[in-house]
């Protein structure tokens, strides 16, 4: 682990600053102490369940918010993949709700130490969405409404692993939560699934995000506890 600790991103649903003003990730400033804060009060580990290093067992979806939630409509909203060539493919919200639907239920984890199990989710594979872009780059940067950028290798988001997800527990996916549409991949630290997801670029070598230039993991995975660069 690096000597000196940088700012802590938190995990899914809480907020700091971005270079644009606002908090695509949803990330919170407060860093890992934040377990211990109002807001943050562990549960006990259920029966049979095996947390990552260092987490805890989470029951409610921990929210904090240091600026404002970007209000993105369904009728302006776009995703967009531009590969390493330059060349385009986008994505309506009508052409999103019109591909194969994943559901999926799983666990997530955040580098503030609290974990979520069982989490149930809707939404569009990674797998469809790329499987007619052209492109042999390795590594991706997802970029979200309000600026926010965080980079992941394309092994990660393939092969079931990572979907755009429109749906939480049956409902809506909430603002707060980083609705209309956020990435979900859920076996990295949760800064790693950007809110309000817009665009992803494919990218034959690697180059850090936002967190990822303040020090933090370019991976992320929680079970090698990779939270900062050098762990």
């Amino acid at each position: 682990m690096t000597s000196a600790t940088p700012p802590a991103p938190g995990g899914p649903d809480s907020a700091g600053p971005d270079p644009a003003g606002l908090d695509p990730a949803g990330l919170d400033p407060a860093g890992p102490d934040a377990a211990l804060t109002p807001g943050f009060r562990g549960r006990a580990r259920p029966e049979g369940v095996t947390l990552p290093p260092g987490q805890y067992a989470e029951e409610g979806f921990p929210v904090l918010s240091a600026g404002p939630t970007p209000n993105v409509s369904t009728t302006t909203w776009t995703f967009t993949v531009t590969n390493e060539t330059g060349a385009t493919k986008s994505w309506t919200w009508a052409d999103l709700m019109a591909l194969p639907q994943d559901e999926a239920t799983v666990d997530i984890h955040c580098v503030t130490r609290w974990s979520k199990f069982g989490t149930r989710w809707r939404g569009v594979s990674l797998d469809v969405l790329l499987a007619d872009v052209a492109s042999t780059a390795d590594f991706a940067m997802v970029g979200s409404y309000g600026g926010y950028t965080t980079n992941l290798p394309v092994a990660d988001l393939l092969g079931g692993k990572a979907w755009i997800a429109h749906t939480f527990d049956g409902a809506p996916l909430h603002p707060e939560h980083g609705g209309p549409a956020r990435l979900l991949v859920p076996h990295l630290y949760f800064w790693k699934s950007a809110k309000w997801v817009r665009s992803l670029t494919l990218m034959p070598t690697d180059r850090p995000g936002f967190w990822e230039k303040l020090g933090y993991h370019d991976l992320g995975d929680p079970w090698r506890e990779q939270r900062y660069q050098g762990d």
